[in-house]
Formats: C-alpha cells, structure tokens, sequence
C-alpha cells in the first residue's frame, strides 16, 4: 500500500506517519522510486502499536524507540527479548532505600517470593522494575498504617501467576518473535488498564452484594 493508504488505513494522518518514520518509530516503506515507497501489514500493525503506546500509554516517543528497539532486536531469546521491552516501559521511582518501611518491604516482598516458589522474579530483585514497583507500593502501605501480610500478598500474587499464564498463552498465538513482543508490550499498555477497571467494577458488584446500596 501507499503512504496514502496507509494512512486512510490506520486513521493516522500522513504528516504523523512521516514524523514517525523520521524517529525511527516506524521502518522505511520499499522504496519505488524517489518519491514513493510501498508499505505493508507489518507497517500497519507496528503504526497501531506505536499509535495505542502514545495516546493511551502516553509513552515519550525517545520511550517508544527504546522499547521498540528490543522488540525488533532479533539476537535476544525470547525471554530477554520480552524483559527488555517491558523493562523499558516508565516505571515507579525509585525506592529509598533508607527508609526503614522500604527495608522491611524488601524483606516483606523477598519472602513471599520464597513463598511462592518463584526462583526467577528472586533471581531478579537488583534489576527488575517490578520488584522495585511491589517494593515502593508495600512501603506506602506500612507507612500508612496497613500491613496487608503475607498471606493476603501471596494469594493476590497467585491470581496474578494464573492472569501472566493467560497472557502468555495468548502471546504464544502470534507466529514471528516481534509479534510475540509487540503483543507483550500491549498487555502492558492496553490490558493493565482493562484489568485495573474488571478489579474496581469487581469491587462495585461485591460491595453491593455485602453491604446494599445504603
């Protein structure tokens, strides 16, 4: 398809297409000639991704470039290749590692890894994003007051290990290595949010079952 269709196509405007390709957000077109270039399925699914990424994600684009230049780094397996992206994602900042509710989190949090049997997230805990989000969310709760326990982490944990085996068993459906990623990215962007809102509307039905609408 042409630059034309694949705007039309895609509902984005050539102007930003263009944008998108002078950032290297989106791979140059087969060039016909000097002024032409032929686009294909793979422009429009990258351009919808990068698309979701920006507007709903409201991802930096330097963000999008990072994270998709993992996506489409074919010398990773699948497993880095993943991490990488997701890692590259905005993340929470930093904990304080001074703070003594962030000590007791870590401690907190490295024993319901134990727990749950999870070698590798244990493996993990100096670098991972996630680590240091669970981290920073347990302090919050303990400086405030709550102390959710162990007992309570682990079963949510559990729930959470049968939502990532979903999200792989769909990820495992796209045929190429890039797709597997892009659709791992999306997870991230477009069904955390979808998970966010099943949480609250789940909340709203069981509150009004225990407690009425008084």
């Amino acid at each position: 398809m042409r630059l034309a269709q694949l705007s039309e196509r895609s509902g984005v405007s050539i102007a930003t297409i263009k944008y998108y390709l002078r950032e290297g957000l989106l791979t140059p077109g087969h060039q016909i000639n000097a002024t032409t270039a032929d686009y294909d399925e793979s422009h429009l699914r990258r351009l919808r991704l990068v698309r979701a990424m920006i507007q709903i994600g409201r991802i930096p684009v330097a963000t999008v470039r990072e994270v998709l230049g993992h996506v489409d780094d074919d010398s990773l397996g699948r497993t880095i290749r993943l991490g990488a992206a997701l890692w590259a994602l905005p993340q929470v900042p930093e904990p304080d590692e001074e703070d003594d509710h962030v000590r007791a989190a870590h401690h907190e949090v490295d024993d319901l890894l134990d727990t749950l049997g999870w070698p590798h997230a244990k493996a993990l805990t100096t670098i991972s994003p996630a680590y240091r989000s669970l981290v920073v969310a347990v302090a919050a709760f303990r400086r405030l007051g709550y102390d959710w326990g162990p007992e309570l982490l682990a079963s949510y944990a559990r729930l959470m290990h049968q939502v990532a085996m979903l999200d792989l068993d769909f990820v495992e459906t796209h045929p190429s290595e890039a797709e597997k990623a892009e659709t791992a990215v999306l997870g991230v962007v477009l069904a955390e949010p979808i998970l966010q809102a099943l949480h609250r509307l789940a909340q709203e039905e069981e509150a009004a079952r225990r407690y009425g609408f008084e």
